[in-house]
């Protein structure tokens, strides 16, 4: 080959990788694709808020520096509705009018039931609570796997290691109703045959002993403990479980599986606390390389905004990544409609929590297959998975 036309190839290389960058790279002109979000920013949930904006920080940052959204930056727009279902009916009414495609939030089970109603056409709500249970078809979404596939995996796996005699305590909000019924249809499930609810309580989050509830369970002789509430209930719930000195295994909802709830109740732990969990919490446990992949990119996304890989961010993560999915392969102007069928049509999508099929399990993706029981290891600070999907034995 002749040296002008080495020159010419390499010329017209260099225009068609001109063009390939120019199509993925961010304009510094270009608006942004904003996605909105209700969460609790302050108040009693605060916690929660705060990492979710963690994590949306983190796929802001790495997205951006992959082209976006079709060349636009996504930017998600944050608004504090503070756990007060209330505020979260009035932002969403707002964002309703707007007709804008999507919704992330509320991180709260009271606050995403008030906000369903006010869809008619639009737009699709992802609820980053997984005590919602969204119609099939609708535009609705909710995260994790459900309550009931997480306390059923956990009754399941109690019964495996010959432990049918459960205490349960729960908070009288709308998160401890759905745990009861949960609970309740765990228990009765015929492949649970024999496990048994020897003492129910229940209590109010704002509540500052109960000392008397856990006394009436420790006198049922009960095998393990189920105290489903959030927060700063559950260290109530906690406090009292170590003065009564009830030596049972104690289960809770992954909202508890934060370091900083860990460091503040080290002093009175139980020596079995026991979680659901889901891929990115337990990756010793992952055998999927795609969701290994996810997880990867997850852990490496959060450290580099600054920040500590744990589940609570991750609740938000997935949602809002499929949500970008979306967009790019439909463009930031698709619709409502557009946004929920994509998302309803997605069968294989390898995320943080597991891989996701909304063929199988509509409005959440992640089934019973996806959730570990797992324990916190004080010695390794961490979360440890001691079963394998489903609650089955190790």
């Amino acid at each position: 080959m002749s040296n002008s036309r080495l020159f010419r190839c390499i010329s017209s290389l260099t225009v068609m990788l001109g063009f390939v960058l120019a199509a993925t790279a961010i304009s510094p002109a270009a608006d942004p694709v904003e996605i909105n979000v209700i969460v609790p920013m302050t108040g009693g949930a605060a916690f929660i808020g705060k990492g979710y904006a963690q994590a949306l920080a983190a796929i802001e940052l790495n997205v951006n520096k992959h082209g976006g959204i079709r060349g636009r930056p996504v930017k998600f727009v944050i608004a504090d509705d503070a756990g007060n279902p209330q505020n979260s009916v009035q932002l969403f009414s707002a964002l309703v009018a707007k007709k804008v495609p999507a919704v992330l939030g509320a991180a709260l089970v009271a606050e995403c039931a008030a906000m369903q109603p006010l869809i008619k056409d639009g737009p699709t709500l992802y609820c980053l609570t997984p005590a919602i249970n969204p119609a099939p078809g609708s535009f609705t979404f909710s995260v994790e796997p459900s309550s009931d596939n997480q306390l059923l995996a956990i009754v399941h796996w109690l019964k495996l290691r010959g432990i049918s005699r459960i205490g349960v305590i729960t908070s009288t909000d709308a998160s401890g109703q759905d745990a009861d019924r949960a609970i309740g249809a765990a228990i009765a499930a015929p492949e649970n045959s024999g496990a048994v609810d020897v003492a129910h309580e229940h209590f109010n989050p704002t509540d500052l002993s109960v000392a008397a509830q856990i006394e009436r369970i420790k006198a049922a002789n009960p095998q393990a403990l189920f105290a489903w509430t959030t927060g700063t209930p559950f260290g109530t719930v906690l406090r009292a479980v170590n003065d009564a000195q009830l030596n049972v295994p104690v289960f809770t909802n992954n909202g508890n599986m934060t370091y900083a709830q860990m460091a503040a109740y080290k002093a009175f732990l139980p020596k079995e606390l026991m979680f659901p969990a889901v891929a990115n919490v337990v990756p010793d446990g992952i055998t999927d390389k795609g969701v290994k992949a996810a997880v990867d990119t997850y852990f490496q996304s959060l450290k580099a905004v600054g920040a500590t890989p744990e589940f609570i961010p991750s609740v938000a993560y997935d949602p809002a990544m499929l949500i970008i999915a979306a967009l790019r392969a439909l463009g930031p102007d698709a619709t409502a409609t557009q946004v929920r069928n994509y998302i309803d049509g997605i069968k294989d999508w390898p995320g943080t929590n597991g891989r996701y099929n909304f063929q199988a399990v509509p409005q959440r993706g992640l089934g019973l297959n996806t959730v570990f029981v797992a324990h916190w290891d004080p010695a390794k600070n961490t979360w440890t998975a001691v079963s394998r999907p489903g609650g089955e034995l190790r």
